[in-house]
Parts: C-alpha cells; structure tokens; sequence
C-alpha cells in the first residue's frame, strides 16, 4: 500500500471524480497510466514500475476488502472445502 501523507491523499482524491461504471473505472486507469508514462517516458524501468504498481494494488485490494469478505460468506454460507 502506498503510505503517502495524509494531504497528499486528500489532494489526489479531491483531484478525481469517482468513476459512475467499469468503464469509466478503466478509462480513469488508462489515463493515469497514460499521463505517468508521458511524465516518465517510455522505458522497460517505467513500464515496469507501473505493473508493479498495479499488481502491488491488486494485491492490497484481496489482502484488505476481498479476503475479508470471502471469510464473511464462508462464515454465513458454510465452506465448499
């Protein structure tokens, strides 16, 4: 997880809208990576930074919201193993 201070985050959440759809959840993406590889240029070091990023983000996102919730519903639906 990117442990940035706390008014940087308020400024880059301020900073963008909140996408309404998947799409638009993968434009906003597409963007971002598009405007850092302009920022950064193009290179296998930027290239590979912006896969680590984006693998160190889905890995977050099951280790703090997904894995959690699967738990929930083994607890409630019972486990299939």
């Amino acid at each position: 997880m990117p442990y940035i201070k706390q008014d940087k985050r308020l400024e880059l959440a301020l900073s963008n809208l909140c996408p309404r759809n998947v799409g638009e959840l993968n434009y906003m993406w597409t963007m971002t990576v598009q405007m850092y590889l302009d920022k950064h240029g193009e290179s296998y070091q930027t290239y590979n930074d912006i896969l680590g990023a984006i693998e160190a983000c889905k890995l977050e996102l099951y280790r703090r919201r997904i894995a959690p919730y699967e738990d929930k519903k083994i607890d409630e639906n019972g486990d299939v193993y």
